[in-house]
């Protein structure tokens, strides 16, 4: 009798399972061509490249003001215009903007970084909150990214789950 109450219980949790695996609905997308037709990603790119730009330009200067600072030295230490001590001292200088110029290159990353943050972040809250409704919507369990990280993460989708369109028309694109 124990045998058959096993049975029938192992039976009657498979069929459990199984019904409830088929209950799920997964659906998937392709992040990259979605934020790739959004004219805000578009304008924070632009935004990006200019700021950028900006700073490599000042960033230039103060290596090119080095420049002029080491040659201006080098002659007059090859005229002999200058005694060891103020070649010394005038070296240290040199050095003090050597380490101005590294530092300035580290705030550039930074800067970068934090109005790539900035420009991105409510477009990415903006897809999530589409992603969100049209899962909503449509009963999907899951939604995976097919690009998500530079990289798959999914190995084979049926074609009839691709909720990309669907994000895209929330989205109006």
């Amino acid at each position: 009798m124990k045998k058959v109450m096993k049975a029938v219980t192992l039976i009657v949790l498979l069929a459990t399972i199984g019904i409830t695996a088929h209950a799920q609905k997964f659906g998937y997308m392709n992040s990259t061509a979605i934020l790739s037709e959004m004219p805000e990603v578009k304008q924070a790119d632009a935004n990006m490249e200019a700021l950028q730009k900006q700073l490599q330009k000042k960033g230039q200067q103060m290596v090119q003001d080095y420049q002029v600072k080491v040659q201006g030295l080098q002659k007059k230490e090859q005229a002999g215009e200058l005694s060891p001590k103020q070649i010394e001292d005038e070296a240290k200088k040199l050095e003090g903007e050597q380490q101005k110029i590294a530092s300035f290159e580290q705030d550039m990353m930074k800067q970068i970084g934090d109005k790539r943050n900035t420009l991105l972040k409510p477009i990415f809250d903006k897809v999530e909150a589409a992603i969100q409704a049209v899962a909503k919507e449509n009963g999907f369990n899951y939604i995976f990214d097919t690009n998500a990280a530079q990289g798959r993460v999914i190995l084979y989708a049926d074609e009839g789950n691709d909720v990309t369109a669907l994000v895209k028309s929330k989205l109006g694109l």
